[in-house]
C-alpha cells in the first residue's frame, strides 16, 4: 500500500484500520440527507490512527493528510477540519474523501490515539484515566448540562430542545476578541449573547455581524464575527422565544420573563394592600377573591401583575358593596356569546327597526353577510324560511339580491335605538409603543355607553394589530369611537370589522 510505506518513511507511528458502511447505515443516511445512493460517499472508509504527542497532533494529521492526497485526489467539497475547531462534543478528526484506482469514493480519517479514544468511547470515559487537554471542553461540555437541568423551572420541553442542540450540526463563530464559540446551525444572534452569559443575553440591545448591525433574530453563518451591544436599561421580552433555537437561551429567557413578572407582581400586591386600607376593605382571600372575580383575572398574581404595570384602575372599587370591611359582590352570570351584528339588549321592540310600505314592526334577523347596526341604510329581503332578513344597501350580496329577487325586496329604517346594543367589531394598526393597550381601553371606557367585549393585540418587529369588539347603539356612535381611537398616539389606521371583510378606514371629517 503506497499510503502505509509514505508514512513509514516520513517517520509517522500509526496504525491503519477499514470499514464498510452497512446497508442499514446506507439507507439512513439517504433518507437523513436526501440524496441518491451514488452521492454516498464513505461506503468504504479508511481510518489512520497516529501515534503523536499531544504537542505534535496537529501537525502530524496534517503531514499524514499531505501524504494521502499525494497518491490520490481529493474532493475538495468533502474536507472536515475537526482538528482546528473540534466538535462541542469533544470530537476530534481530519476528514477527506479521496477518489480510488476503481473510480469509487472513499473516506479517509485522520486522527490520533487520543482522538480515537474520545471518539470511540466518549469524553468521561476518556477523561477518566488520562489527563489531556481535553479535560476543559469536557468540563464546558458537563456544564451545559448543568445549566439545563438546574434551571428553576426544568421541563421536558427545554431537556427535549437541549438533545436536540447535541446532536444537531454546528457552526463555528467567534468573539471580538477571537474566542471560538459552537452553536447549532440554526443559532441566532440572541442565542450567542446568552452562549456568552446570561446577563449579556438578558441585557443585548442589539448585535453586529462582521461589523455590521443586524436584527437580534439574525441567524448567523460559520466563521461570522460576533459582537454583542447590552443595555442596563433593556429587558428579556416574550418576543424572542420565537427565534432563540438553544436550549440555553430558551430556558433563561423563561426564567428572566418569570423573575420579572413576580418582581412586577409584588409592587402590584403593595398597591393592592394600600388601596383596600384607604377603602377601608379587609385584605382576606374572601375578598381578593372577589375582586379577582371582579375585574375578571384568572390569578391574583395576573391581578397584581396589571396592577404593577398601571393597566388595573382600583378605584372602580368604590362601586362594590361592603359591609363592615367584607364586600358584597357576587359576580355576574356569563350571557351567552355574541357575534358581531348581533343584537344583545333589545328594551323598547317597538322602536329599533321599521319595515315595509307602511313602516310596521315586523320580526327580522340580521343578515351575517354584512351584518349592519342602527344607522346603516337598510332593506329587507323576505327568504322561503327564515322570515326577513336585513340587510344593508352596499351589502356585497346586494346587487344580486335586488336584480335576481327585486319582488322579495322590503323597505326598511332604523329609528330611535338608544336602548338597543350591538356588537361591533373594530380593527386598529399602528406602531408598538408603552402604553398604547391602557391608552385605547381608556378612550373606549371613557365614551357613555360603550361596553368592551373582547380585545386582542400582537405585534411583530414594532409594527402592532388589534381588534376589538364593542357594544354600541348606531352608526353614529360607532363613528364617533373610531374618531377618538385614531386620535390616539401611534395609531395609523382604524377599520370597521363587516364579516371577513373591512370597510374602509373611518376617519374624522373635521
Amino acid at each position: 500500500m503506497p499510503i502505509k510505506r509514505t508514512l513509514e518513511e516520513a517517520g509517522l507511528g500509526f496504525e491503519i484500520k477499514s470499514r464498510t458502511k452497512s446497508i442499514y447505515s446506507i439507507y439512513n443516511k439517504m433518507l437523513k440527507k436526501d440524496i441518491p445512493f451514488e452521492e454516498v460517499y464513505d461506503l468504504f472508509a479508511v481510518r489512520i490512527i497516529l501515534n503523536s504527542r499531544e504537542d505534535e497532533e496537529k501537525s502530524e494529521c496534517w503531514k499524514a493528510y499531505s501524504v494521502v492526497t499525494d497518491h490520490y485526489k481529493p474532493n475538495p467539497d468533502r474536507l472536515r477540519d475537526w482538528i482546528s475547531t473540534p466538535k462541542s462534543n469533544g470530537y476530534e478528526s481530519l476528514h477527506t474523501t479521496v477518489m480510488s484506482p476503481t473510480g469509487k469514493w472513499v473516506e479517509v480519517q485522520i486522527r490520533t490515539n487520543r482522538m480515537d479514544e474520545i471518539a470511540e468511547m466518549g469524553y468521561a470515559a476518556h477523561w477518566k484515566y488520562k489527563e489531556s487537554a481535553s479535560e476543559n471542553a469536557l468540563d464546558e461540555w458537563i456544564k451545559k448540562i448543568r445549566d439545563t437541568l438546574q434551571n428553576p423551572d426544568p421541563s421536558a420541553f427545554d431537556f427535549d430542545d437541549f438533545k436536540l442542540n447535541l446532536f444537531s450540526d454546528e457552526i463555528f463563530l467567534f468573539t471580538p476578541t477571537g474566542d471560538l464559540k459552537t452553536l447549532p446551525n440554526t443559532a441566532t444572534a440572541l442565542d450567542f449573547a446568552f452562549e456568552i452569559h446570561t446577563q449579556v443575553g438578558a441585557k443585548c440591545m442589539g448585535v453586529k455581524v462582521n461589523h455590521k448591525l443586524v436584527p437580534l433574530s439574525y441567524r448567523l453563518r460559520s466563521g461570522d464575527q460576533v459582537e454583542i451591544l447590552t443595555s442596563p436599561k433593556q429587558k428579556p421580552k416574550e418576543d424572542w422565544l420565537r427565534f432563540v433555537v438553544t436550549a440555553k437561551a430558551k430556558s433563561n429567557i423563561k426564567s428572566l420573563l418569570k423573575e420579572e413578572k413576580k418582581k412586577i407582581a409584588e409592587d402590584g400586591k403593595e398597591i393592592f394592600t394600600r388601596k383596600l386600607r384607604s377603602l377601608k376593605i379587609d385584605g382576606n382571600e374572601a375578598n381578593i377573591r372577589k375582586i379577582q372575580q371582579f375585574f375578571k383575572f384568572p390569578s391574583s398574581l395576573e391581578m397584581y401583575y396589571q396592577l404593577g404595570l398601571g393597566k388595573l384602575d382600583l378605584n372602580k372599587l368604590k362601586d362594590l358593596k361592603k359591609e363592615k370591611g367584607q364586600l358584597k359582590y357576587r359576580g355576574v352570570r356569563r350571557k351567552k356569546s355574541a357575534k358581531v351584528g348581533e343584537i344583545v339588549t333589545k328594551v323598547n321592540s317597538g322602536a329599533d327597526l321599521l319595515i315595509g310600505d307602511s313602516m310596521e314592526n315586523l320580526e327580522y334577523k340580521l343578515s351575517q353577510c354584512c351584518n349592519p347596526i342602527p344607522g346603516d341604510n337598510v332593506f329587507g329581503f323576505i327568504t322561503v324560511s327564515d322570515g326577513i332578513k336585513i340587510h344593508r344597501e352596499n351589502c356585497p350580496n346586494a346587487i344580486q339580491l335586488m336584480s335576481n329577487y327585486a319582488y322579495r325586496i322590503v323597505k326598511a329604517k332604523w329609528t330611535n335605538a338608544d336602548s338597543i346594543a350591538f356588537l361591533a367589531g373594530i380593527k386598529i394598526n399602528g406602531i408598538d409603543q408603552m402604553g398604547l393597550v391602557s391608552d385605547v381601553t381608556r378612550v373606549i371606557s371613557s365614551e357613555y355607553n360603550v361596553n368592551m367585549r373582547s380585545i386582542n393585540f400582537d405585534t411583530d418587529d414594532g409594527i402592532f394589530k388589534g381588534e376589538i369588539k364593542v357594544y354600541v347603539n348606531d352608526t353614529t356612535h360607532l363613528t364617533e369611537l373610531m374618531r377618538k381611537l385614531r386620535n390616539i398616539n401611534g395609531v395609523t389606521t382604524v377599520s370597521r370589522i363587516k364579516g371577513d371583510q373591512l370597510e374602509p378606514s373611518l376617519t374624522d371629517s373635521n
